[in-house]
């Protein structure tokens, strides 16, 4: 699987999913833009200490060539003149990985809508839905300019299972089921262009932050299982970004368009394992045992 003189735009790939997803375009040859707020020198309102620089250098370490640019996905001038460079230095763009989130300080589980924080809400909505519409809008039209381009909206949740089961939270149900649709709705019109789009979603995924709520680091996050057994079927950020670099690199990966997918059901089609050989397939679990249980929803930060 090589994506060698492809070129990559992952919007929100300061941490987690989205870091991810570009070490592993990196991996497989691509020159990838990563984008987020928080750089070394400024923060966002996260306040956390990754940065899109770390992000770039571990593409770049992995054997891509990876570009840190600092972006505000709600503000379209910015998005706007990302894309502006990209065609500038490139002159294409072949993978655009919508993965702008931001809602993990935002979201009230269990409160109904009169009871949920309203600014906090809609601005949950306005950092899930518009930030990917924003850089649709200004990045497609270069990507189609090349037949074989890939659009991906990350969310949480496949759309059967989100389809039967309440994500806890109005605001974050809303915007979780948005972008399955943003994906299905962008597919009707990338086809006549010879361009894919799909949703993704990662499984329960040990994120900067997944970690450190268990108080556990990678390297021994099983000791979470033990006050939650579940967590027995999470898998890395690299394992959906593996999902994604395998879609990228598929001379067919039209059959999928429009199609609500799984890190760990793509797995099986590609047969692509995650960084310590494991190959999980946290949906289809939540399926057939967590069912059985009815528990209250496992998967938390995305």
């Amino acid at each position: 699987m090589t994506l060698d003189g492809k070129v990559a735009l992952v919007a929100g790939a300061t941490r987690g999913g989205g870091r991810g997803i570009a070490a592993e375009l990196g991996a497989a040859g691509a020159t990838v833009y990563v984008t987020g707020r928080t750089t070394r020198q400024q923060q966002s309102d996260y306040k956390r200490p990754e940065t899109i620089e770390e992000t770039a250098e571990i593409v770049t370490g992995l054997g891509g060539k990876g570009i840190a640019v600092q972006v505000d996905h709600l503000e379209p001038a910015q998005v706007k003149a990302l894309v502006d460079r990209i065609r500038s230095e490139q002159g294409q763009l072949d993978i655009l990985v919508n993965d702008v989130w931001g809602g993990e300080l935002l979201f009230e589980w269990n409160k109904p809508v009169w009871e949920h924080n309203l600014e906090n809400g809609l601005k949950l909505l306005r950092l899930g839905v518009d930030t990917h519409l924003i850089t649709a809008h200004h990045a497609l039209p270069l990507m189609i300019e090349r037949p074989g381009g890939l659009l991906v909206e990350v969310t949480d949740g496949t759309a059967d299972y989100n389809a039967e089961h309440y994500r806890l939270s109005p605001f974050y149900d809303l915007a979780k089921v948005s972008a399955n649709r943003m994906a299905w709705a962008h597919a009707k019109d990338l086809a006549p262009h010879g361009a894919t789009a799909v949703s993704i979603t990662p499984g329960w995924m040990r994120s900067e932050m997944m970690l450190e709520h268990y108080q556990v680091r990678e390297d021994n996050w099983r000791d979470a299982t033990a006050n939650q057994p579940h967590f027995v079927i999470s898998e890395t950020p690299r394992f959906v970004g593996r999902a994604v670099a395998a879609l990228a690199a598929d001379p067919e990966k039209a059959r999928w368009n429009g199609q609500s997918l799984s890190s760990g059901a793509l797995a099986q089609v590609y047969g692509f394992d995650d960084l310590d050989g494991s190959r999980p397939d946290c949906w289809r679990y939540m399926r057939e045992v967590m069912e059985a249980e009815k528990p209250a929803d496992a998967t938390g930060y995305r």
